[in-house]
Order: C-alpha cells, then sequence, then structure tokens
C-alpha cells in the first residue's frame, strides 16, 4: 500500500481544522496557529534546512502541518528553520525555554539536543533521523532506517535504468548517509550484478553546485537513474537530470505524478515522526530511548514507490521489503 503526499496529510489529521498561514519573520522564528484554546500544549520545532526542499525538511514540515489540522488550538507550535550548525545549540535553547515538547528533525540535531536536554530536564525532546545514543530520562532518538530503504530504491533504480548505470549523492559523509549509499548499491546489484555504480559525497546537504558538478559526472560515465539523501542540494541534481535527460529518485515523500523528471519515491517517514512525537506527548505515552521505526512500522513510516509501476514490479519490491523484514536480506544500520 502507498501514500502521496495528500493522503499523508488526510491520514493523519483526524479533522478538518486548517492552519494559518504561516510568516516567517526576520530571524526565522515562526509561531504558528490561530488564535489559541487555553492551556495548549506547546511544542518547539527545529527544522535545520528550507521547509520547501522536496525532502527531508519538508517531509518533516508536512508532518507538523498534519499534527496542526488534527489538534488545533490543543497545541501552540513554535518553528525555527534554515539554522547554522553553529547556532543549532542556542535555537535549541530557544526552544526548550519555552515549549514542553521540542523535536529536532535530522540526525545532525542529536548533538546539539544531548547538550541542551542537559540544562532542561523537565523538557521531553525527540530526534527525528535519531541514532541509539546514551540513554536520557528527557530524549527520544526515532531511527527512519533509510539504509534499510536505500537498498530497495536501488533495486528500484535498476529495474528503471535503461543504461546499466545508477548513482547516488549524499551530504555529509557520516555513517547514516554512507550506509545509505552503500546500500542503495547493494539493492541495484541484488536485481543486476552487473549494474555500474557510483556514489559521491559533497559535504553538504545544501550545496546546489556541488550536488551537480556530482550528478553530471555519474550521467558521463552511464547513469541514467539518480537517489540522494540531500536537502536543497537536490537542486543541483534536478538540474543535472534535466539538462541530460535522466531520471531521478525521491527521497522521503511519495510525491508521484508532481514532476515528470522523478520516476520513483522512497518513503522514509520523517513527517511520520514528527506527528508521533506530537501524538505521544498529547497522549501521555511519550517515553525516552531509541525506537527503530523502518518497515517494521508499515508504509507511512517506510515504503517505495514506483510511479506507474508494473505489477511485476511491484511483487518484487514487496518480496525485497518482505526478506528484508524477515532477516533474509541483512541491511547496514543508519
Amino acid at each position: 500500500m502507498t501514500f502521496t503526499r495528500r493522503d499523508f496529510l488526510g491520514r493523519m489529521a483526524a479533522g478538518a481544522f486548517a492552519i494559518a498561514a504561516f510568516a516567517v519573520p526576520a530571524g526565522g522564528l515562526l509561531v504558528g496557529g490561530p488564535a489559541l484554546a487555553a492551556d495548549p500544549v506547546k511544542v518547539g520545532i527545529l527544522i535545520p534546512g528550507s521547509k520547501s526542499d522536496k525532502g527531508w525538511m519538508e517531509s518533516g514540515y508536512d508532518g507538523l502541518v498534519a499534527a496542526q489540522e488534527k489538534y488545533g488550538d490543543k497545541i501552540e507550535v513554535q518553528m525555527i528553520e534554515n539554522i547554522n550548525y553553529a547556532d543549532m545549540e542556542q535555537a535549541l535553547t530557544q526552544l526548550a525555554s519555552g515549549n514542553a515538547l521540542v523535536i529536532g528533525v535530522g540526525g545532525q540535531t542529536q548533538a546539539a539536543i544531548y547538550k541542551v536536554a542537559r540544562r532542561f530536564p523537565d523538557t521531553k525532546f525527540s530526534i527525528v533521523g535519531g541514532n541509539e545514543s546514551e540513554a536520557r530520562d528527557n530524549i527520544a532518538g526515532y531511527d527512519v532506517k533509510q539504509a534499510e530503504i536505500a537498498f530497495v530504491a536501488g533495486a528500484a533504480a535498476a529495474m528503471l535504468s535503461k543504461t546499466g548505470g545508477v548513482s547516488y549523492v549524499g551530504g555529509l559523509e557520516i555513517p547514516s548517509i554512507v550506509n545509505a549509499g552503500k546500500e542503495f548499491g547493494n539493492g541495484a546489484k541484488y536485481i543486476n550484478p552487473e549494474i555500474k555504480y557510483f556514489e559521491n559525497y559533497t559535504g553538504d546537504f545544501d550545496d546546489v553546485a556541488k550536488s551537480k558538478e556530482a550528478t553530471l559526472a555519474a550521467i558521463a560515465q552511464g547513469a541514467d537513474i539518480h537517489y540522494h539523501i540531500l536537502n536543497l542540494g537536490l537542486r543541483g541534481m534536478e538540474q543535472a537530470a534535466k539538462e541530460k535527460g535522466t531520471h531521478i529518485i525521491g527521497s522521503y515523500t511519495d510525491r508521484c505524478g508532481s514532476d515528470p523528471l522523478y520516476v520513483a519515491y522512497s518513503v522514509t517517514g520523517v513527517g511520520f515522526q514528527v506527528h508521533y512525537a506530537i501524538d505521544q506527548y498529547l497522549a501521555d505515552t511519550w517515553t525516552a530511548g531509541y525506537e527503530p521505526f523502518g518497515l517494521k512500522k508499515g508504509p507511512m513510516a517506510s515504503d517505495m514507490i514506483i510511479c506507474g509501476g508494473t505489477p511485476e514490479q511491484k511483487a518484487k519490491l514487496k518480496e525485497i521489503m518482505d526478506k528484508i523484514l524477515a532477516g533474509e536480506i541483512k541491511v547496514l544500520e543508519g
């Protein structure tokens, strides 16, 4: 079963509440929602990149929007976006000072959250994309299992490639991003052992020029299907693919039909986890500790969709996902 972005927002929202338009003043601080009811739960969220990046950050923002549609004036949201790494601790301190729950969207928030959480023991912190780490009573880490679904994306890429070549561009060369790249290549080789696989890292999730350069280099060597873990850097991959007539497998959210450049999407449930953190807090079931998501949490947490895929392609992807769940195909952490 697959879900589009519209499906996601519809499924996650339990009512017809429409959020007010957001205006972001100077400094990136956003306060959301219409007139609030008495004693709303205060939720702070840090989106380090752009909420309109077509990737991880936008998926996280979709989850926030869905939660606001569901809960209306039961929650009051403060959001900070587009923050440099050097300013992350300060931004999280600001959020922790005035909110009961603080959500960091991205593993890059984890180090700063661990520093700030020590000073705010009564505030709950949820890390979307968090890795297993030191246990803290007020920190929950949600692992999206990117390497797991990257294997399936690699299989889809090999099915779709006409040239017998696929490529991957990651941002920071850190274990979770590298492991996803390795598993994308492994998934492609699972379908076609002879496939050519090209892997590159730009050192920055938002560097458009470097991601374009890396994608063009892969195209020159024969790649015609591209996968990524990028934020705004995805714009560079799009530019290269458009110029050379190749295609992209999108990450994070199913947007099939929105852009012919994209032939498939992997779902990694970033927005699902943002919504999950808010659900858990409001239900008084929020718990600290590491929690793996991925395929075992269902298609809203992790899925692979070939846009207009054939029955044979869909069946093969399901078979691969079932084998991963059963442990017959083993993938790296991350």
